[in-house]
């Protein structure tokens, strides 16, 4: 990751900590995922499988903006946004209108990359599932493949999911940790939704590293 890259990402996560609270959908309890079978997350990014998978770890690839992304075994076929940063500091969200569309946080590293890049969309829309609506249903060792400007793609594994309360959202860990391998964080929201806040309680989390 470049310097004032990284410097970016690490002045925004606070920011990127409050706004993911309410940037993954929130307009139909129905449609949020089932969570109970996702750990609580204990703190710290993985760098290797929470379960035995045999994996190839790939070396970091040069910057190219992702157009797609594929989740096969969830039927995921979807347009990659960028987002950057509102004048107010918090991070801006793929449109409630394009419930198929993700978005890339583009501050930080691109997809296959080293450093963590990061991904976010939505779990349910206008009362519809959206991108990430079966994102619960990951495992260690399922594949990511994302479509990049330049033509290449970047082909990534499950390493851990995991859950964390927005409460404690570790925003600086997700968007800004200092790590020399390509990471991908897939993130949407989980979790009861809570009617006072119109939003889930949760989100979900998918640590993944580049593979061959």
């Amino acid at each position: 990751m470049r310097p004032g890259r990284r410097a970016a990402s690490r002045g925004a996560a606070l920011a990127l900590t409050t706004a993911l609270a309410a940037g993954c959908g929130g307009s139909d309890p129905s449609a949020a995922p089932s969570a109970p079978a996702v750990p609580t997350w204990n703190g710290s990014a993985p760098s290797a499988p929470s379960r035995p998978v045999r994996l190839t770890y790939a070396e970091p690839m040069r910057r190219s903006v992702p157009v797609s992304i594929r989740i096969p075994k969830l039927g995921v076929s979807a347009p990659v946004s960028q987002l950057g940063l509102r004048p107010d500091g918090r991070i801006e969200e793929p449109p409630l209108s394009r419930p198929n569309l993700a978005g890339w946080y583009k501050e930080g590293p691109s997809p296959g990359e080293a450093g963590p890049s990061v991904i976010l969309g939505h779990v349910d829309a206008n009362r519809r599932p959206a991108v990430f609506h079966r994102l619960t249903e990951l495992y260690p060792g399922d594949l990511i493949e994302v479509t990049r400007q330049d033509g290449t793609v970047a082909k990534f594994a499950v390493v851990q999911m995991a859950r964390v309360s927005k409460s404690r959202f570790p925003g600086e860990l997700i968007y800004a940790e200092d790590i020399d391998y390509p990471a991908l964080r897939l993130v949407t929201c989980g979790g009861s939704f809570d009617e006072r806040t119109g939003h889930y309680t949760e989100n979900i989390i998918a640590f993944t590293r580049l593979v061959k």
